[in-house]
């Protein structure tokens, strides 16, 4: 809905704001649970999936093994897939960022990735980036992944509302839009699962905790799987 508010995404607006409000308090062991399901053998090839995004990849104010490509890597290999997901993670990355890095961080694999998750945008949205450079960014990094035949999962991004009912419209549009013109599978939104849970996010207000990114992978290790080639 629009009128929902990703005030995650605001934090750096509010940070001197005092604390968020109190929120019903979130059991960890029931959410790692969720990511993790009960364990398998994994079996055949390796799957190397190449997680491409900003800090919410990175693995920002989190401990090692924390963040979103190995809690997502241990998800996908207690379901029995043998997965290696590689972290390209890097905090701070607008879409302009990484569409300047990511041939040579494809160029430095030492085999193509399988699949890559595509999940850039939220650092657009903090420095006011106009929605059509965020558009053309994406654009050229889901062509340069097309051309070199890496399929992709797209993570969704959402405006704010207070950008403006025009901004969030434009924004709130590409990545369902770009899904649809490249034919990549699509997570509307990447922080759905913590964005409105303050006990999952970390005190800066913008990164999930490692209780929130447990949360995030069981919400879209679906998703992954599903999006992962058959094997020939």
């Amino acid at each position: 809905m629009k009128c929902r508010v990703l005030a995650v995404l605001l934090a750096l607006a509010l940070a001197a704001c005092g604390d968020a409000p109190n929120a019903p308090a979130v059991d960890a062991t029931q959410v790692a649970s969720a990511a993790l399901a009960p364990q398998q053998t994994t079996s055949g090839p390796e799957r190397r999936i190449l997680a491409f995004g900003d800090s919410l990849f990175a693995g920002y104010g989190l401990d090692d093994g924390q963040g979103y490509p190995d809690v997502l890597q241990a998800s996908l290999r207690a379901r029995g897939i043998n997965a290696r997901v590689i972290d390209a993670g890097v905090s701070g990355d607008t879409t302009a960022a990484g569409r300047q890095r990511l041939a040579f961080v494809l160029d430095a694999q030492e085999a193509p990735p399988e699949l890559a998750l595509v999940e850039l945008g939220g650092n657009d949205l903090l420095r006011g980036i106009s929605p059509a450079e965020t558009r053309e960014n994406l654009t050229a990094i889901l062509t340069e992944l097309k051309e070199r035949n890496v399929p992709v999962l797209l993570m969704g991004m959402r405006a704010p509302p207070n950008l403006g009912e025009a901004y969030v419209a434009e924004f709130d549009g590409i990545y369902s839009e770009l899904a649809g013109r490249f034919g990549t599978a699509l997570v509307p939104f990447f922080l759905e699962p913590v964005y409105d849970k303050p006990a999952l996010i970390q005190r800066d207000r913008v990164h999930p905790t490692a209780e929130g990114i447990e949360a995030i992978v069981a919400a879209t290790v679906d998703d992954v799987a599903a999006a992962l080639p058959e094997r020939r």
